[in-house]
């Protein structure tokens, strides 16, 4: 059901690559709710995946850039206000990769080359969008900026590797820029910390699919998907939000809030019943 929060509104939207994106549905959500928008991801990200398929299902600009690149974020920034012959009202960030997880090399080996990639695409893009669009006054006074983030910025999981460092700096760096343009634009800054979503930059994380059923079993609520995630994110572009910013907003069904639920521990129960009967079982082979 859409209730066109966002008619009028302008944005740019950062990272939507194939339905499996929840930049992707972030922008179906807010075609829906009388959004128009600028869809942008690297030209080898677009060749990849669906990016301009998108655009035409929203009636939407395809421009590509490097979110690393600030000549490029420089001549996104330019066409865009071109295109809508002004400000734009919002900007969704959702981008994050990390070279070291596609190739495995683990926390306490990383190949520090590809560390200082994993920062710069995944938390110094977010600054350099900033930075540039600040540059250009491109955003509306009461304009929404939101990040997508993760609670390995604030805890330890396994295999999630440097990708934690990159999401603390990410949203450190909502902090830092909406002190900044809050108090000079009205400009809001936050992060959303989404439930592990099978996305495809989160299928590149090992184990994924274990880590999806453990926090299902966490969170009262249940995992949040790319869509209900896509409905916060429209939320925090609407005026419905105004004096919300500077914040790292948790979208994860309760998961950030919980120590043990009883359905985790009933399937770690079982899981030590299971060793036990293992144990017993060796115990009995031994013996004969």
């Amino acid at each position: 059901m859409a209730y066109n929060l966002l008619k009028g509104k302008k944005g740019l939207i950062f990272g939507a690559l194939n339905e499996m994106s929840i930049a992707w549905k972030v922008a179906e959500r807010a075609h829906e709710e009388g959004a128009e928008f600028v869809l942008t991801n690297t030209a080898l990200a677009a060749r990849m995946g669906s990016t301009e398929e998108l655009a035409r299902v929203t009636n939407s600009l395809f421009i590509p850039a490097d979110a690393t690149s600030v000549p490029d974020l420089e001549n996104l920034v330019e066409k865009t206000m071109e295109h809508f012959g002004g400000k734009i009202d919002f900007i969704l960030h959702a981008i994050g990769m990390s070279p070291n997880v596609r190739k495995k090399f683990p926390y306490d080996n990383l190949d520090y080359n590809n560390f200082l990639k994993t920062l710069d695409i995944s938390a110094l893009s977010f600054h350099k969008i900033l930075q540039v669009a600040k540059k250009y006054d491109a955003i509306n006074e009461w304009g929404s900026v939101v990040a997508l983030s993760y609670i390995a910025a604030q805890r330890t999981l396994f295999e999630y590797n440097d990708m934690a460092e990159a999401k603390a700096a990410l949203e450190s760096i909502a902090r830092s820029f909406g002190y900044i343009y809050g108090r000079e634009k009205h400009i809001r800054i936050n992060t959303v910390s989404q439930s592990p979503t099978l996305t495809t930059a989160g299928k590149g994380v090992k184990g994924i699919d274990a880590l999806i059923d453990f926090t299902e079993r966490m969170s009262p609520l249940g995992n949040a998907t790319a869509l209900e995630c896509a409905n916060y994110c429209i939320t925090l572009f609407s005026d419905l939000t105004r004096k919300v910013t500077m914040q790292n907003l948790f979208n994860d069904g309760g998961f950030s809030s919980m120590g043990m639920s009883f359905r985790a521990m009933e399937m770690y129960n079982k899981s030590l019943d299971c060793n036990e009967c293992h144990k017993d079982l060796n115990d009995e082979i031994k013996e004969k």
